[in-house]
């Protein structure tokens, strides 16, 4: 019965694979047709059951020849060098074609006691020529590009560069230009602090916010620099622009409170409602939890101290000289430490709390520290804003 059924599913699996081949090379996706047979015929390839498959893959095999074939003469005969990646799209696809059915063949056609019939022709030279012509297609097309101050062209150019170089290794000088297209083709912005308020802002927290290694935002196009360098022109500006400066005084918050809670103090006899102890069947007095209810009086210290720090993130066009965005930042860093004293037991307050009774009194951080401690919560909606808002759309 087992047998059975596993066959029976094999037969429902392989109907169902033949039906889609068929579905594929009825709506002209011939080699979605030939991946498919081909994938099938892998294994027992010539039983009955795969005859479905062999009759599909020469039939794939044979239009999607011809139509390739058709698109080549056409393509040609047009004489136009923007077709050159076409043409070698359609030799390399006529010569992979073969080349994922040749591991199969022969295949037998059983019914008509022949061979399936695969056509096989050598398109080194074609695709050797094409290849070529493809080449010093690209390489014009980014030379011709690269005589332009458009940035954009540049990145055109790199990119038809990179497939040159995918292409063709080490054809010409292309990895030289390459280099050249990817320096010229960059956005340069430099990335640098102003002090608008009355305060002054930790050297430390400047460097840190201008340390764009730790950033990760540099892209394939953007590179952010917060030291000019020389022979840099820069096409765009960054300024942060320290606004307001808000510190809080030193506070100490204090807070008195009672916990009460009923614990476990050894056992007791049970008695019944006239004051007489309760025996079980063995005439033994029951014993009981003997609870009782202990308290303890908190005196909480909170040390609270906070400091905002309000800025604005500027992005300039320096080719014009222009104001393109400004983007408000607000961070803010509290410090809190709480501390406490107890009078009683204090196992009728939560374990947790018991940190706070090890605790004294520290010193309150200084307002340059306060400051300085902003900078994480600034660096990460520095970054948000230069992830979020491109210079160039």
């Amino acid at each position: 019965m087992k047998k059975i059924t596993l066959l029976f599913l094999s037969v429902i699996i392989v109907s169902c694979g033949v039906k889609q081949t068929q579905s594929m090379l009825s709506n002209g996706d011939y080699d979605g047709a030939i991946i498919n047979a081909v994938d099938a015929l892998k294994t027992n390839k010539n039983s009955k059951g795969k005859q479905d498959y062999v009759y599909l893959l020469e039939e794939a095999f044979a239009k999607a020849k011809s139509r390739d074939l058709e698109s080549l003469s056409l393509l040609i005969k047009e004489n136009n060098p923007s077709n050159y990646e076409r043409i070698f799209n359609l030799y390399s696809q006529l010569h992979n074609r073969q080349e994922r059915i040749k591991p199969l063949l022969p295949l037998q056609l059983l019914k008509e006691g022949r061979n399936a019939i695969f056509p096989m022709d050598d398109y080194s030279d074609e695709l050797i020529s094409s290849k070529n012509n493809l080449s010093g297609f690209l390489y014009a097309n980014a030379k011709k590009l690269m005589t332009s101050r458009n940035k954009m062209d540049f990145r055109q150019a790199y990119d038809d560069l990179a497939y040159l170089d995918k292409l063709n290794p080490s054809y010409k000088d292309v990895r030289a230009l390459m280099d050249e297209a990817q320096f010229k083709g960059t956005d340069f912005v430099h990335v640098y602090t102003k002090n608008e308020t009355n305060m002054v802002i930790p050297t430390r927290l400047q460097d840190d916010l201008l340390d764009f290694s730790t950033y990760g935002i540099n892209d394939k196009w953007t590179v952010y620099h917060n030291n000019k360098q020389k022979n840099i022109n820069y096409d765009f500006g960054m300024i942060v622009n320290f606004r307001q400066i808000n510190i809080s005084p030193e506070q100490v918050k204090e807070k008195q409170f009672v916990k009460e809670k009923q614990i476990k103090d050894g056992v007791k006899n049970l008695v019944d409602a006239n004051g007489n102890v309760v025996k079980d069947s063995l005439g033994n007095p029951i014993k009981v939890d003997n609870m009782k209810t202990i308290t303890v009086s908190i005196y909480e210290f909170t040390q609270f101290k906070s400091c905002q720090v309000t800025a604005k993130v500027d992005y300039i066009d320096f080719r014009t000289n222009q104001l393109m965005n400004t983007f408000p930042v607000t961070s803010e860093f509290i410090f809190s430490y709480i501390y406490a004293n107890y009078n009683g037991d204090k196992r009728a307050c939560e374990q947790d709390y018991y940190q706070y009774f090890d605790r004294r009194a520290v010193p309150f951080p200084s307002n340059e520290k306060m400051v300085y401690d902003t900078g994480e919560d600034l660096k990460a909606k520095l970054k948000g804003i230069i992830t979020n808002n491109k210079f160039r759309r």
